[in-house]
């Protein structure tokens, strides 16, 4: 199905649809949500995309991360902004298009960290409301069906096992230089400690989410599970295109 027929049925049924996707690091939510957002006529807003364009603005400040009154300092001086592109959002901090420099393990590291703050998250949460209060979106994140829309018509929690979403995230660094997989999954399993134990909005299933795991699936299988999930809550066929 395109996403012009997607658009159309959406329109027909006279839905705003909001898809929320939460989950831990590594478990393929930005390609799950891209998919998703082509494949029914919606708008892709990556919200971790934001938190490590934050984190970039941090550490070329040269500012420590475990300190909430500089960053909150920072985040009052800082715009952030996502606009759709043909593969990924084209990220804009302070309008510089910072895309292709926020996928470092430091940012992303980096943005794990600044998150754990009530007020940064705060922040970022009303920026997120902000950006799909119009509906029509497919938004990924870490409290997306707990925090940023509880109300969202659809909730997933896309997991995996920590040893499989590690290898997963090995694969994808290019070049490997002298990064071990064991590397990979030791720091993986650190920020899923971060992220589930903080005390704002820690990194849970919202009560009305629908649990995928994906640690026994392809992601073929994967993607063809959550487009079930989205079309039986348009009650359509999930059509492959």
């Amino acid at each position: 199905m395109s996403k012009d027929e997607g658009s159309l049925r959406l329109e027909d049924q006279g839905r705003k649809l909001i898809v929320a996707i939460d989950g831990p690091a590594g478990a393929g939510k930005s390609t799950i949500a891209r998919h998703l957002a082509q494949h029914f006529g919606l708008l892709n807003l990556e919200t971790g995309a934001m938190y490590r364009a934050f984190a970039l603005k941090a550490l070329r400040a040269g500012l420590p991360l475990n300190q909430s009154a500089a960053l909150e300092k920072l985040a009052a001086e800082t715009t952030l902004r996502l606009e759709p592109g043909e593969e990924n959002n084209c990220v804009l901090l302070d309008d510089e298009d910072v895309t292709g420099l926020i996928r470092s393990q430091m940012v992303t590291d980096g943005a794990s960290k600044v998150s754990v703050f009530p007020a940064i998250r705060a922040w970022m949460v009303r920026m997120q409301q902000e950006l799909g209060a119009s509906g029509g979106v497919v938004m990924e994140g870490r409290d997306i069906g707990t925090v940023v829309f509880p109300h969202a018509e659809v909730k997933i929690f896309l997991d995996a096992a920590p040893e499989v979403r590690g290898m997963r995230r090995f694969d994808q660094i290019v070049p490997k230089t002298s990064v071990q997989p064991e590397e990979v999954i030791r720091d993986l399993r650190e920020r899923d400690l971060r992220d589930r134990n903080r005390a704002d909005s820690p990194l849970k299933p919202a009560p009305d989410s629908v649990l995928l795991d994906s640690t026994h699936m392809t992601l073929e299988e994967t993607v063809a599970a959550a487009e079930s999930i989205v079309a039986a809550k348009l009650h359509q066929p999930a059509y492959r295109s």
